[in-house]
């Protein structure tokens, strides 16, 4: 990560503290949370095209798999760009260790900034709907894909993916609940989190690892 990143990544964390105490006094569940999760850092991750893509090589894959293939794909390409992308067909991406459906779609993403559809270099400019609106427009980018890829990858502070199974099972938890909330009834509750849904997020998911490892006990 380079350094104007790096100073991102510790700005966003100090923001991050100060977000955590403002959502504990908008929600009282989510208080709880804070309570029960120790400080976190933002996980800032590298943007741009490589940024995108790299999720979409990730999903559905281990840890170990998605590090594994990316590095095949750097080794491959030599560098992660657009046009090295698709200089090379999707045969070739497949050598990498890429699946079919992922190669295609990484040719999908480079034609997209190729042609002009989505400026990732520039991307900051919209907001975070019309940001999430170019994103799912290219093929192979899904709304939970480009939420993640914003709040990730852009450190962007407002972006929450209500369609996350273990968001909605830990708010299940949190409200006590006995099904999860479908994704268009979490959204509206996340409603009441801004201008910090993407701290919410991050809260959500790191107390669901924290009850799943047995850290944390659910009260009755």
């Amino acid at each position: 990560m380079s350094e104007p990143d790096l100073q991102k990544a510790g700005a966003l964390t100090v923001h991050m503290a100060s977000a955590r105490e403002a959502l504990a006094g908008m929600d009282a569940r989510l208080a709880v949370i804070h309570s029960q999760t120790p400080p976190m850092a933002w996980r800032l991750r590298t943007g741009g095209f490589e940024g995108l893509f790299r999720m979409i090589v990730e999903q559905q894959v281990s840890v170990a798999a998605a590090a594994s293939i990316w590095r095949r794909v750097g080794e491959g390409l030599g560098a992660i760009s657009p046009e090295r992308v698709l200089a090379l067909d999707v045969e070739v991406l497949r050598s990498f260790g890429l699946s079919g459906q992922k190669a295609r779609y990484a040719h999908e993403i480079a034609r997209a900034h190729s042609d002009g559809r989505i400026d990732f270099d520039h991307l900051e400019r919209l907001d975070d709907a019309q940001a999430v609106a170019a994103l799912t427009a290219i093929k192979g980018v899904g709304r939970w894909t480009a939420e993640t890829f914003l709040m990730f990858c852009e450190g962007r502070m407002d972006v929450f993916p209500a369609g996350d199974v273990a968001l909605q099972e830990a708010w299940r938890w949190a409200d006590r609940q006995e099904a999860r909330l479908k994704e268009r009834d979490f959204y509206k509750v996340s409603e009441g989190w801004q201008p910090y849904r993407s701290v919410a997020a991050q809260m959500l998911w790191h107390w669901y690892g924290a009850v799943k490892r047995g850290e944390i006990t659910l009260e009755p």
